[in-house]
């Protein structure tokens, strides 16, 4: 019984920045594709999609949604640091005592 590997799930942000290593800077499919560990069908598909001049609006959802991604990052990070802040507040409210 052999397992079949799940196909690797790539972010709209990478496949765009994969494209743009073709298109805009002029790299040949199969460098690229083999410097990031895809297959050259996939990079082709994405040129496809993501390499016309129009999908300026892929582009801008991308950006955006990589954006929140960072944005939840840091508000994960800074409640960190409050919740942190608060305990020694309250500890050392109590060494006052």
């Amino acid at each position: 019984m052999s397992m079949s590997a799940q196909p690797k799930r790539f972010t709209e942000e990478f496949k765009i920045e994969a494209v743009r290593q073709v298109t805009e800077r002029g790299h040949r499919v199969a460098d690229v594709a083999e410097r990031l560990g895809v297959s050259a069908h996939s990079l082709y598909q994405w040129r496809k999609r993501y390499g016309q001049a129009d999908c300026t609006a892929v582009r801008r959802e991308a950006d955006q949604a990589g954006e929140v991604r960072r944005l939840k990052a840091e508000l994960r990070r800074v409640t960190e640091e409050r919740d942190i802040l608060k305990k020694a507040a309250a500890y050392f409210a109590k060494q006052s005592q």
